[in-house]
């Protein structure tokens, strides 16, 4: 191990870009993005001004679930190149001045990592213990949901007992009850620290703790079953003895992905005394978009800003002495401008620019994928064909097989399914989108033409240089990075409005999130304000009530 470096927080002043290696670049004409893909963009991706570039798994994998499957990970995936391409690629990233984050998916391996091909083989095998499992003596265990399948237990017959997985039955759960599996890990996450990875964005790390017992679910405590998968024994415990055991020796950053966590949970992560985690997230924005209803009929929002607000707000109160993090969109939900914003080519620009501006002049570190600053929508696939994602068809065969409506399945998935995000990178016009020479892995946006990195470079009030502006800006003002968060005309359903305070100079962010005129009633004084932003290029008149237009965006210095 290296020498160990004094812990900062960098982090917090940070921009994150992630990038889905698939659908970035493909370098070598097999249809599928790869590193020295990356290599290739690096450029591109200096010019926005990013800090950190966050990649989804490169680990060798069968690719069951697009490389959250892993087989080894200590190998570069086939498809993503080799170990070398890696180096490269750290290094230069290095040389650009900005930082690199690796996936860390530790709940779950591949079923053909040979940890598990040891383990099914018998239960005398050393490796058996690295994984849950039922014996068949006990009877069938009680019935558990999948993410991605009907039942989250798998028969195996040579060892005649089922395992457990939480995910595709390509995926069984790792026993973290096992030292044995936990210090493998932690010699892995040293392996990449010592190549000079910068930290690990950590997958469904909630759900590495598990009563091994695996009781049936009350269900009427818990309505939602994955609420309870994410509040298992000892999860604390471990990620405290992983801060101390790792983590804690590198001057790095940590996000966790909180599935099914809720705000009252965050502090227990991420409070600095607790020496487990920098950073988590949870689905808020999603759940928010996916369960609730519109404020009023005439809102223009399809669902509850009001919700919204309030989950935002929650979350920030939340992390109490610890430090937010902020998304809209990741390769597991749909586009954000197709689900916050509007797709409609009318609005598409403005309301990407008003997304662009909240995600940045939010307290806490702004997570951003890639594809969104070109403001890249929603696939809107209508063919079962041209989906990949192993949630989806494995959803459609149930569906089939229960013989549900499969038009209104279909129809949803144009709205929910994680394929939406990971169409690939639209770079120009050409065939494929100059992602590739080749037909890609998954279907090119039918919109590229219009939508394209070339598209967006020659126009200067593009939604790309437009995210170029609001990252400077961001930088300019520490204020919006480390000032305190207020809300302001809270009961507003159009207007998501709110003050970031550093003391000697204030901001106000006005964002009407509808497709319609909005209002908005600050209560407070303008007198002497001054307009800095707005996606629109004119203010409004300044007063007690400013009128906006669709997906107006404003930032008012006071």
């Amino acid at each position: 191990m290296k020498q160990a470096k004094k812990r900062t927080d960098w982090w917090k002043e940070v921009v994150v870009y992630q990038i889905y290696p698939r659908s970035f670049m493909d370098s070598n004409g097999d249809g599928i993005g790869d590193l020295r893909g990356i290599i290739s963009r690096l450029g591109y991706i200096r010019s926005l001004g990013v800090d950190v570039i966050w990649l989804s798994p490169i680990y060798a994998s069968p690719n069951d679930d697009n490389g959250y499957d892993i087989s080894d990970y200590r190998a570069i995936m086939k498809e993503c190149g080799t170990m070398e391409d890696f180096d490269e690629l750290l290094r230069e990233v290095h040389n650009c001045g900005m930082k690199l984050v690796l996936d860390l998916v530790v709940n779950h391996t591949s079923d053909e990592h040979p940890w598990f091909v040891e383990a099914r083989k018998s239960r005398e095998n050393p490796h058996y213990e690295y994984y849950h499992w039922w014996p068949l003596e006990k009877g069938r265990p009680a019935y558990r949901p999948s993410y991605f399948e009907e039942n989250a237990w798998r028969y195996n017959p040579r060892t005649r007992s089922w395992y457990l997985h939480y995910f595709s039955r390509k995926q069984p759960d790792l026993n973290w009850e096992n030292p044995g599996v936990r210090h493998a890990i932690y010699d892995m996450m040293r392996f990449w620290l010592d190549k000079g990875i910068d930290g690990f964005r950590m997958d469904s790390i909630p759900l590495i703790a598990k009563d091994t017992a695996f009781p049936p679910i009350d269900r009427r405590k818990y309505p939602d079953v994955f609420s309870y998968y994410a509040h298992g024994p000892h999860l604390h415990d471990y990620l405290h003895e992983m801060y101390t055991e790792v983590l804690s020796k590198y001057d790095i950053m940590t996000v966790g992905e909180g599935s099914a966590l809720g705000y009252r949970d965050v502090a227990g992560f991420v409070e600095p005394e607790r020496q487990e985690l920098d950073m988590l997230y949870g689905f808020g924005p999603s759940e928010v978009r996916n369960n609730t209803v519109p404020d009023t009929p005439d809102s223009g929002i399809p669902y509850s800003l009001l919700a919204l607000k309030k989950m935002f707000g929650d979350w920030d109160k939340a992390v109490g002495d610890g430090w937010p993090a902020i998304y809209m969109g990741n390769h597991d939900q749909p586009r954000m401008i197709s689900r916050f914003g509007s797709d409609l080519p009318e609005f598409r620009e403005v309301s990407a620019r008003m997304l662009i501006t909240f995600l940045l002049t939010m307290r806490g570190t702004p997570y951003w994928y890639a594809g969104d600053e070109i403001g890249m929508v929603n696939a809107g696939f209508n063919h079962i064909g041209d989906y990949r994602d192993v949630a989806v068809l494995n959803q459609y065969k149930s569906f089939r097989k229960h013989r549900k409506d499969m038009t209104e399945f279909m129809e949803q998935q144009k709205q929910i399914s994680r394929d939406n995000a990971r169409t690939p990178m639209q770079w120009d016009d050409t065939p494929n989108a100059g992602f590739s020479s080749v037909t890609p892995w998954l279907k090119v946006n039918a919109g590229y033409r219009k939508v394209n990195v070339v598209v967006e470079e020659k126009n200067p009030d593009s939604v790309l240089n437009y995210f170029r502006k609001m990252i400077a800006f961001r930088k300019a003002n520490p204020e919006l990075i480390f000032g305190t968060w207020k809300p302001v005309d809270r009961k507003n359903s159009k207007v998501f409005a709110y003050i970031r305070d550093g003391g000697e100079r204030k901001f106000l962010v006005i964002l009407n999130f509808s497709c319609r005129g909005a209002s908005c009633r600050p209560g407070i004084c303008l007198t002497g304000a001054e307009a800095l932003l707005d996606n629109y290029n004119d203010c409004p008149p300044l007063g007690k009530e400013i009128r906006l237009r669709p997906f107006e965006a404003l930032v008012l210095i006071l």
